[in-house]
């Protein structure tokens, strides 16, 4: 039994756990003991609030506990349809790590044998406090305990943080330890017996937690599977910021340089340049960086005489290099985020923002607090120093010291799409280039680190590429070669890296294409013979 386990278990037992617990190790008797002296296995608990009367937790507190039949649930003031899912008793809870703090959470336990004895807890997306059903009742189906939290806050707007420094804390960094402790202490007292394991899955804010946990919380999750991670989420807004106004005439909110359809050109144009560099042609850009100025220049699509559909003005031209080049200090020339792959514009327009940044309230609220903030007054230089001292160490997971993450066992999937327009992936690479250096060397990175870049994948999932990573048991078996969740719980146990991961494309309920899903540095490189369609055509190297 880990070590962490047990301190959890202790902290949280009642008289009668602590009875069995001391029998256990011998407490109480007199000499040694046979098969015949060991202490039972706890009993499981009914799934009902009262048998749960004694169970106490440290900073938190049972509200309701739920039978659910099996493929009878949908999560309440949602359209998602979870039928499929076996009996579970649903355990509602809040944490309260801080007088301020006040984390909703659920937790779900399969009945019977359809739990696997593992856990997993679930991140969230944006600044919304929506659980992620979907990605809980993934993991159900697989057997696991699933749980997930709002992340500290219930409204959508972002007014929760202001006089709340604690609840920023609470989104930013420490939510999923609050209800991951809990809901360990939970789950051990529904079944009887403590996780086997226990592993984290999120994506965009869920990726920017999972990073909060490897570097703040390295002993909660023996893996964490951390998709296109927000953590560097400080920049991030900068660069949203940055986007708005290079898209923009100095002081004007609402003309844009820069329209969908002109975004969609560009990334015609740069497919049509580069997919076939790889030597296959299959509408994909396999590694944005060997599409250079050589081969694409968004120059080359400026305009020659009037604007024209198939061309760019001047104002538009300049407005997607500002985009590419990504927020710099006027002053120093600080890199401040990472720009963007050639591939990712189609997807720009979603973060351009409407009247105002996206994520204006971010700075409005909390950064500046100024309800009347402007943004064209925001300073690259001055106000980014202003905004590293106040918010950054609340909310930014930056850190690329893992040693504690490392030496208690655990290890980090990232997976980021090349073509995603919300996150860069160029900010994941900086980040795992950072841990290998802070490592020492390649072969320490590979003992517990892999990231995958995913060509033609957007934010988190979809695009034109291979970027079905999640079997379904039809299409996509649930294998560890195809289902990252699988690959991550065969790591942990067996210690084989997903180095022989397939990731697939499906169109119509039918895999259409497979490709290996290469570590960092390495990438897919076609045989030059095989089918194309076919993963087995190519090669990591």
């Amino acid at each position: 039994m880990k070590m962490k386990t047990m301190h959890h278990r202790l902290a949280r037992c009642t008289p009668a756990w602590m009875a069995l617990l001391l029998a256990a190790c011998g407490g109480g008797g007199g000499g040694g003991s046979s098969p015949a002296d060991e202490p039972p296995v706890a009993a499981a608990r009914a799934c009902t609030l009262e048998a749960f009367a004694d169970v106490q937790l440290e900073q938190a507190t049972i509200k309701a506990v739920t039978p659910v039949e099996a493929g009878t649930y949908n999560p309440p003031g949602t359209m998602q349809q979870l039928a499929d899912l076996p009996a579970f008793c649903r355990i509602e809870a809040v944490a309260t790590p801080t007088s301020q703090s006040e984390i909703h959470f659920e937790l779900w336990v399969p009945e019977g044998e359809a739990w696997n004895g593992k856990l997993v807890t679930t991140g969230n997306g944006g600044y919304s406090p929506a659980l992620s059903y979907g990605d809980m009742a993934y993991a159900m189906r697989q057997g696991y305990a699933v749980m997930g939290g709002d992340t500290g806050h219930q409204t959508e707007d972002m007014l929760w943080g202001v006089t709340y420094p604690e609840r920023i804390v609470d989104w930013g960094s420490r939510s999923i330890h609050a209800i991951t402790v809990a809901g360990k202490a939970l789950l051990e007292a529904k079944r009887g017996q403590a996780a086997q394991r226990a592993y984290y899955l999120g994506c965009s804010t869920g990726g920017h937690q999972g990073f909060a946990e490897a570097q703040r919380y390295p002993e909660d999750f023996d893996g964490i599977i951390a998709g296109a991670p927000g953590n560097n989420r400080t920049a991030l807004n900068i660069e949203f910021m940055w986007r708005f106004r290079a898209n923009r005439p100095q002081n004007d909110n609402l003309t844009q340089y820069l329209t969908p359809q002109k975004l969609r050109l560009i990334t015609e144009r740069a497919v049509a340049a580069c997919d076939a560099l790889d030597g296959v042609t299959d509408g994909v850009i396999n590694d944005p960086r060997a599409c250079t100025s050589a081969h694409f220049d968004v120059t080359s699509l400026q305009c020659t005489g009037a604007e024209a559909p198939d061309c760019l003005t001047a104002d538009q031209v300049r407005a997607a290099q500002l985009i590419y080049q990504g927020p710099r200090n006027p002053r120093t020339g600080e890199q401040l985020y990472p720009g963007w792959p050639v591939g990712s514009e189609a997807g720009w327009s979603s973060y351009m923002g409407a009247g105002e940044p996206v994520r204006a309230d971010f700075w409005r609220y909390w950064v500046f607090e100024d309800p009347h903030w402007n943004w064209w007054t925001f300073d690259f230089d001055r106000d980014v120093s202003y905004a590293r001292a106040k918010i950054s160490p609340l909310v930014d997971q930056t850190s690329t010291d893992l040693s504690a993450f490392k030496a208690a066992g655990g290890k980090l999937l990232v997976y980021h799409g090349w073509s995603d327009p919300v996150v860069s992936a160029f900010d994941s690479i900086n980040y795992y280039e950072g841990v290998r250096t802070a490592q020492g060397s390649q072969e320490a990175v590979d003992a517990f680190y892999r990231l995958f870049l995913v060509p033609g994948m957007g934010h988190c999932s979809g695009g034109s590429g291979a970027t079905t990573l999640r079997g379904d048991g039809t299409a996509v078996p649930v294998a560890p070669q195809r289902d990252l969740l699988a690959a991550m719980d065969r790591w942990v146990e067996t210690g084989q890296a997903p180095d022989d991961f397939i990731a697939s494309r499906v169109a119509g309920g039918q895999v259409t294409l497979t490709r290996p899903l290469c570590a960092y540095p390495k990438q897919a490189v076609y045989d030059g013979q095989g089918d194309p369609n076919d993963a087995a055509s190519f090669r990591c190297e």
